[in-house]
């Protein structure tokens, strides 16, 4: 019985340490997100391992941590998650978690079969989201709460927004995308200067 959990194990880090060497961020291509975008695998919803350095969980403590200043480049969420008090994305990161990559940070609110096709997408409940990690990212799913950016270069990637979104100045409005891949907003977009 310990061996099979053993190599469960080791098939499901395979998997995903696969989708997540092959991931990069949109450069401007014409590929769907769900195309270009293979950080996520289909995982067990209470697996938490780092690889790539990338935090994959379903649970809020753990996601919360890796979306913190000490956290990850990447953070994959296998399941809906609520937060009680307000999340912040801080830190400055790069793609891949390599120091010569671009600045780039990642929320995977969905998951994908090994064609890279969309197969779950999630919903991720707070009070509010704080931005404050440039080129931050949230991939399909759903955001359920406001959000208030404090940050350049954030981007709505085939999610909802179920909430508003406040941008500290007009320069973080002007450098976001928030209607990529049919990505949508259900509340205000504001600048609060």
């Amino acid at each position: 019985m310990k061996y099979a959990k053993i190599v469960t194990l080791a098939a499901t880090l395979l998997v995903v340490g696969g989708g997540l060497a092959a991931c990069s961020p949109d450069k401007g291509t014409s590929e769907s997100s769900s195309a270009s975008s293979s950080e996520v695998t289909n995982a067990s919803s209470s697996t938490t391992e780092a690889v790539t350095g990338a935090s994959i969980s379903d649970k809020a403590d753990v996601i919360e941590k890796a979306l913190s200043a000490d956290g990850n480049w990447i953070v994959a969420v296998t399941a809906d998650v609520t937060f009680d008090n307000d999340l912040t994305v801080a830190g400055e990161f790069h793609n891949k978690g390599e120091d010569s990559e671009d600045i780039y940070r990642k929320l995977a609110l969905y998951a994908q079969d090994d064609k890279r096709v969309v197969t779950d997408e999630y919903t991720l409940t707070a009070p509010k989201v704080i931005v404050e990690s440039e080129n931050f990212n949230i991939v399909h799913g759903t955001v359920k709460g406001d959000i208030e950016v404090k940050a350049n270069g954030f981007v709505l990637d085939a999610a909802k927004v179920e909430g508003n979104i406040v941008f500290e100045k007009e320069e973080y409005k002007t450098s976001a995308v928030l209607d990529k891949e049919g990505a949508s907003v259900t509340g205000e977009v504001t600048v609060a200067e």
